[in-house]
């Protein structure tokens, strides 16, 4: 039975799974059913942080444009470009023993590719979720479900891997920004073109 977390709430992940290493962290999420006269892609990824809360490098930040880190340690599944259907939408393998030590952090994040120009935000989308699965068991350990408490918003953080007296531990976050990706990576220090 998956822990349910509601935002704000933290939980110990390998503590209580002692030796999990490999899991898949799944992104899903709904499209509300009016039209925007435009595809709604949502693009999930990942940032690999240090103790400034910042990527080391832009080689950190894993998305559809740099699918895995030198390390190994994060690597996306591959973009879905309808997030039509049941279950997870997008999905990043990590192994936790492979994350290099100048990372303390690794924030999930979901944004709405060219979200301006479609006219198109976080309002619209429903049903959004983050779960953490244990891949060697396929046990889902953890669940956070968004809500839909949001409005104008194009990004979310949805959550964050964080590295705590030497055991890996998940914080739900759910905070919305508005500027798309580009605002996420200016975030977490890296440069956009």
């Amino acid at each position: 039975m998956p822990i349910n977390l509601s935002k704000g709430q933290k939980v110990d992940l390998t503590k209580g799974n002692p030796g999990l290493s490999s899991i898949m962290v799944g992104l899903g999420w709904d499209v509300n059913a009016f039209d925007s006269g435009a595809d709604f892609d949502l693009d999930a990824a990942a940032f690999m942080v240090g103790e400034n809360g910042r990527c080391p490098t832009e080689k950190e930040f894993i998305f559809y444009g740099n699918l895995e880190h030198a390390s190994g340690a994060v690597k996306h599944m591959g973009d879905n470009l309808t997030g039509a259907g049941e279950g997870d939408d997008e999905q990043i393998q990590i192994d936790l023993s492979k994350i290099p030590a100048n990372v303390s952090k690794v924030a999930f994040t979901v944004t709405i590719y060219e979200a301006e120009a479609r006219g198109q935000n976080f309002g619209q989308v429903s049903n959004a979720f983050i779960r953490i699965v244990d891949e060697s068991t396929g046990t889902e350990l953890i669940r956070y479900d968004l809500g839909e408490d949001f409005s104008i918003e194009t990004a979310v953080v949805v959550g964050e891997l964080y590295r705590h007296n030497g055991e890996w531990k998940f914080n739900a976050i759910g905070s919305g920004f508005q500027g798309g990706l580009a605002a996420l990576c200016g975030h977490y220090g890296i440069e956009v073109a």
